[in-house]
């Protein structure tokens, strides 16, 4: 066979008719269905914003945010993290306006947010690749929708075919509902999904869910367990590392 013809011939498929058409990868071909993002910590650096307002919170209640608060507070649905500061700051139990304090919160990250939301290192490429694949991609966030509204202004609505946040869904991360809402807007199960996340809490609802997880560390560590795959980085991701974080050859 020539060279030109065997070259074509591994870069195109081609139908009985011999007309050439564009191969599909090997993501498309040996990969999951469809790939379940994260954002806060995973494609946007805005973790760093979110805890600027959860430290203005705990001040409010009399209190300096601790690391060990920080890290408890991280990936965690808004009424949970706030919780957790009440906790802290022992606020009594008729004295806890959960509501009130979201709201608060709200408003504060929503400033944060519109002054700017950087990517995290690698975020955008990683999208662009699996968009160039073909994959079905959904964003699967604690963040209410108000806010993420604000976020896709600078991830690109366009990008995905859904997007479920923590206030659609009876309970947030860490348990499994968002993700199985996720999956299920695509007409899949969450075993056909790949997640991708970057906490602890995230890690434990993608995985409780039933979805091989991708986990990027970010602001916490996240320790090793069933259907957990580990990268240091989106930087330099590839189609054959998602591929091997589909079937766990990624530690």
């Amino acid at each position: 066979m020539p060279s030109s013809i065997l070259f074509a011939a591994r870069h195109f498929g081609c139908d009985d008719a011999g007309v050439s058409t564009p191969a599909q990868t090997d993501l498309a071909q040996t990969g999951p269905a469809a790939v379940l993002w994260d954002m806060d910590g995973t494609l946007l650096d805005s973790e760093p914003l979110w805890d600027i307002a959860m430290e203005d919170l705990a001040v409010r209640h009399g209190i300096v945010m601790s690391p060990a608060l920080r890290e408890s507070t991280l990936g965690n649905s808004l009424p949970d993290a706030i919780t957790r500061v009440h906790d802290a700051a022992d606020v009594a139990p008729a004295d806890r306006d959960i509501a009130a304090d979201s709201r608060w919160i709200l408003d504060r990250v929503a400033v944060l947010f519109r002054q700017g939301l950087p990517w995290r290192p690698g975020a955008a490429a990683a999208l662009d690749l699996v968009a160039t694949a073909g994959l079905p991609m959904v964003l699967v966030t604690n963040t209410v929708r108000e806010l993420v509204v604000v976020a896709l202004e600078t991830l690109g609505p366009a990008r995905f075919t859904a997007t479920v946040c923590g206030d659609e869904v009876p309970r947030g991360k860490p348990a499994p509902d968002i993700y199985q809402k996720a999956a299920s807007a695509l007409g899949l199960r969450a075993d056909q999904c790949l997640a991708v996340e970057d906490s602890p809490t995230g890690t434990i609802a993608s995985t409780t869910a039933g979805c091989p997880t991708l986990v990027i560390p970010s602001a916490a560590p996240v320790p090793s367990g069933t259907l957990r795959s580990f990268r240091e980085t989106l930087v330099g991701l590839t189609e054959h590392d998602l591929v091997d974080a589909w079937t766990g050859q990624v530690t």
